[in-house]
């Protein structure tokens, strides 16, 4: 699908979408408990309906009612050899150690990226925890072999806090006495939300400053309601949005939250944006001539792409850290956002773990690819805003994966949103 972004000025209210890591670890955690639990304000996103499916797959029936999902479980207990994570990588490292609390044998797979992404951590980690597991030379399918056992662990945390959430979740259910060791995590924030949901469903975590997590006696997830709240990373690029080109009112929001991603806040307020933030609402406009800034985004490494949009309008060079964090995912997107931002005019200079973005020096219209990731999709459209003629973007279905109500979402606030060629659909 080809999407043609036109410059304007942006004004109005919408409601943030679902978060998908909170939707996603509220799956897991309802397959794990025992009885019927409600997810209100469920994501409707391909990553979480590829987490219904895995819960269905792992013993859990789920059935969807108008404006909820009621998923009611006895716990791991498969129904399929196979588990499909469709192309989320939180899926596929937070189901795999739940999987493994299987008994039968189990075949992982996924599909577009993730079958280029790497997971002989899994073999490293797994064996220690008595389940037999085995890649494709680091890569997917996964065969694995439980159960599972709650032994104490250390894990380098560099590599995934995506698997570490995993495994906290697993031990949760099946832990007597372990304590989970991790050097070097990255990502802290995604602990704390994986830490504070477990909570919700009934299993405490005694965390020593993200070093160790301690399971001091058996526990049990239980049934219960969960709403989930707002999502940070979809809502940064309406925000970036009202900051660049206009003023908006992004509701749904908890400024109180455990996402990582609200961290966008602060650059922002680096770069000069008007902010008027609520309790679950923020405001944003546009306060004249922004300013380039520095950013640390190792531990929110999906900002990178909303805030070179915000970087792009800023006059001067901005300097963003955690580029490393950035070469798996949907596409290498240090590169990717170099690539695409200089059709556009932007010059963008990667050195290590650092990007250097040179903003205000004019937004070009232009023709930019998605590469398939839903974040480069969405980037390119805010970008569009403020550039000097119309920017297509090719493979704009990319959206679906975590936001498919973006481009709605956009014209909603004022946008001119025009879809140019629909060979594929929208998945609404």
């Amino acid at each position: 699908m080809k999407v043609k972004v036109s410059p304007a000025a942006i004004k109005g209210i919408v409601t943030a979408n679902p978060s998908k890591s909170a939707m996603q670890r509220a799956v897991a955690a309802a397959l794990l408990a025992k009885g019927t639990s409600i997810i209100r304000n469920p994501g409707l996103s391909n990553d979480c309906l590829a987490a219904l499916d895995v819960a269905g797959r792992l013993g859990a029936t789920v059935v969807k009612k108008d404006d909820h999902y009621e998923i009611t479980s006895n716990g791991v207990a498969p129904v399929s050899a196979e588990i499909n994570c469709g192309e989320s990588g939180l899926g596929i490292r937070m189901f795999t150690p739940i999987a493994a609390l299987a008994t039968q044998p189990l075949t992982i797979v996924g599909h577009g990226s993730l079958v280029t992404r790497p997971m002989d951590f899994f073999e490293e980690v797994l064996p220690k925890l008595s389940v037999d597991c085995k890649t494709n030379d680091g890569k997917l399918p996964l065969n694995i072999t439980g159960p599972l056992k709650a032994n104490d662990v250390e894990i380098d945390g560099s590599l995934s806090s995506q698997f570490l959430t995993g495994l906290l979740m697993a031990f949760g259910s099946v832990a007597e006495k372990a304590t989970i060791t991790v050097k070097d995590l990255k990502s802290k924030p995604y602990i704390a939300l994986t830490l504070q949901l477990m909570e919700h469903f009934g299993v405490k975590v005694e965390n020593d400053n993200f070093e160790r997590f301690h399971f001091t006696s058996r526990q049990s997830y239980s049934a219960v309601e969960y709403t989930v709240e707002g999502d940070w990373s979809g809502a940064a690029f309406l925000l970036v949005a009202a900051a660049v080109a206009g003023r908006a009112e992004v509701k749904h929001l908890n400024t109180q939250s455990a996402q990582s991603d609200k961290a966008i806040i602060q650059a922002l307020e680096s770069a000069g944006a008007q902010i008027m933030p609520g309790l679950y609402t923020v405001i944003i406009a546009n306060n004249g001539e922004l300013k380039p800034f520095e950013f640390d985004a190792t531990d929110c490494p999906d900002l990178f792409p909303p805030l070179v949009a915000l970087a792009a309008n800023c006059k001067g060079v901005t300097k963003i850290a955690g580029v490393s964090r950035l070469a798996h995912k949907e596409s290498d997107r240090g590169l990717t956002l170099q690539d695409e931002f200089g059709k556009m005019g932007i010059r963008i200079d990667l050195d290590g773990d650092l990007m250097y973005v040179h903003g205000g020096t004019g937004i070009k219209g232009a023709a930019v690819h998605s590469r398939n990731d839903h974040r480069i999709a969405m980037a390119c459209a805010v970008a569009a805003l403020t550039a000097d003629g119309d920017v297509e973007i090719e493979n704009a279905e990319a959206i679906n994966k975590s936001y498919p109500e973006f481009f709605d979402h956009l014209a909603q606030l004022g946008a001119k949103v025009e879809v140019t060629s629909a060979e594929k659909a929208l998945n609404h």
